[in-house]
């Protein structure tokens, strides 16, 4: 069984009370016995060392006082390694690529073991390598430091980081979300993050694992990176209230997460939000509708329960038949099944009866079905009682003023299903109308289309200025270099929402200019004639 304590200032701390975390496949299996195990191990009423081989794991949990320690140990590392030159910094993110490369299998069976099917956790751990790669350290040095000589002045443009940040990742992808906090490392912050305690396991072993050595790697002091398992209200007021804290990296839904923005703001804290996503696909007439329905099909992995896969999609009437035949074929051939197996894509749904609630208003006005919509066994037997997962559901939406009355296009659903909405007709302004309803958007992670026309991707890319990210032609959910993987607009990122690079949202810029022989008194009318202009 591993155990992990809290990670504080370099060392291990255990409090005495546990968190355990038991395999999700023997979960599935068994919930109410896994759940008992679980129960009596947390209460101290079963010894560890009579765990079955099904509890993979047990953390430490963290009170108050671990939470103010690790404060203070962010708070006195964070000059020394601000201080450090961005190229050693760098290095740190180069080692973390290095060995996530190296212990990738390892990864993914953390991921596995809590839950995630494994060509999702697979796909997860890619996020992690693509977001550190070489190119993509490369961009973003630039984006932090950049120098310019002229004369007798060289002239630095420079991200300085903020000082303590502290992250707290979603439940649904905590290992992951966790990682982009290298990044914030990276810009010469110290980093404090809330391993929560539904999930904790993988957070704390990939930060063991991943983020501590490549840290010794670049000499960081050990004091850059603590990790607390901890309650999440008590530890988010204690962060607020706390004046050695600086920026608060806060995942989860809009309507909490835009009101903790606030409070943050009232706090003199700076708020990095990454909330819910309600994306939108588009499909023209020309696009490869092979390709654009296996993009659509994106929607129903992790069961919908990913914030940036497509949550609604606007298929051009010419082609919307014969694409929704493809997409259902699609659609009916993702199962569910235990996390190992290597073809599974759906997750458990906890709130099944709000799937049925949002399903139905669609279908009571006028929404039709196209695929889907029923609870599933493990095995994928409809089990309308007590299964656990829900069927990918396709919906039909016709007419696109009147879509949005719709909570399945307009909310963010976290559900297996996709409204695929086809406008009345193809008139000459169709195109206009499209990228307005896009762009309309209350939500702005990303948006995609599927075109050839090179004057309707021109439009789309002109038109949608909402959302962190945009793709022509590509997988929605794929990671590429350089570009951002999180960040948005609206509801996704708040009022100072845009696309996201951690070690961009958690530094301020500052210029710099040093001198060698000025005189002060000639500088000040530098580069201007006798009558002050330029």
């Amino acid at each position: 069984m591993l155990t992990y304590g809290s990670y504080i200032g370099g060392n291990q701390t255990y409090s005495g009370e546990w968190t355990h975390t038991v395999r999700a496949s023997a979960m599935l299996d068994d919930v109410i016995g896994s759940i008992r195990t679980k129960r009596d191990l947390d209460r101290g009423r079963l010894p560890a060392d009579r765990a079955p081989e099904s509890v993979i794991g047990r953390c430490a949990v963290g009170d108050h006082h671990d939470v103010e320690a690790a404060l203070a140990a962010a708070s006195a590392a964070v000059r020394t390694w601000a201080a450090t030159p961005l190229r050693d910094r760098l290095r740190f993110v180069a080692e973390l690529h290095r060995l996530t490369r190296e212990k990738h299998d390892d990864i993914v069976e953390m991921l596995v073991a809590e839950g995630h099917p494994r060509a999702l956790a697979r796909w997860e751990v890619s996020g992690i390598l693509v977001n550190t790669r070489e190119d993509t350290r490369d961009f973003l040095a630039t984006q932090l430091e950049q120098h310019i000589d002229a004369g007798e002045r060289r002239f630095t443009l420079r991200r300085v980081a903020d000082g303590v940040v502290c992250l707290n990742p979603p439940q649904n992808a905590t290992l992951a979300n966790a990682m982009l906090g290298a990044w914030a490392l990276a810009a010469g912050n110290a980093l404090v993050v809330r391993a929560p305690r539904s999930a904790p396991l993988g957070v704390l072993h990939a930060m063991h694992e991943l983020v501590v050595p490549a840290l010794e790697h670049a000499g960081a002091p050990p004091e850059v990176l603590s990790v607390v398992c901890s309650d999440a209200p008590r530890t988010l007021q204690q962060w607020l209230n706390s004046p050695l804290v600086d920026d608060i990296m806060y995942f989860g839904g809009s309507e909490q997460g835009v009101a903790f923005g606030a409070e943050c703001v009232r706090h003199g804290k700076k708020p990095v939000l990454e909330l819910a996503g309600n994306d939108t696909c588009v499909v023209w007439r020309d696009a490869d509708l092979d390709l654009a329905a296996a993009a659509l099909a994106e929607a129903f992995y992790g069961s919908g329960q990913i914030c940036m896969v497509p949550n609604c999609a606007v298929v051009h009437p010419d082609v919307a038949d014969e694409l929704l035949h493809k997409l259902g074929e699609l659609a009916r051939r993702i199962r569910p099944g235990m996390p190992e197996e290597p073809d599974v894509l759906l997750s458990p749904v906890r709130r099944t009866d709000a799937f049925q609630e949002v399903l139905g208003e669609a279908l009571d006005r006028g929404a039709r079905l196209v695929c889907g919509g029923r609870r599933l066994d493990v095995d994928g037997t409809p089990n309308e009682v007590s299964g656990m997962f829900l069927e990918p559901t396709v919906i039909r939406v016709d007419g696109l003023k009147s879509a949005r009355d719709l909570r399945a296009v307009r909310e963010e659903t976290f559900f297996p299903l996709l409204p695929v909405v086809v406008p009345d007709a193809s008139d000459a302004d169709l195109l206009e109308q499209v990228v307005e309803f896009t762009d309309a958007n209350q939500y702005g992670l990303r948006n995609s289309l599927w075109a050839r026309d090179p004057e309707v991707v021109r439009a789309f890319v002109a038109g949608v200025r909402s959302g962190g990210l945009l793709k022509v032609n590509d997988s929605h959910i794929g990671f590429l270099p350089v570009l951002p993987t999180h960040g948005g607009t609206g509801l996704t990122g708040g009022p100072g929402g845009e696309a996201n690079y951690p070690a961009l949202r958690t530094s301020h810029l500052q210029g710099v200019s040093v001198a060698a022989g000025i005189d002060p008194a000639g500088a000040v009318f530098a580069g201007t004639d006798e009558r002050g202009t330029l």
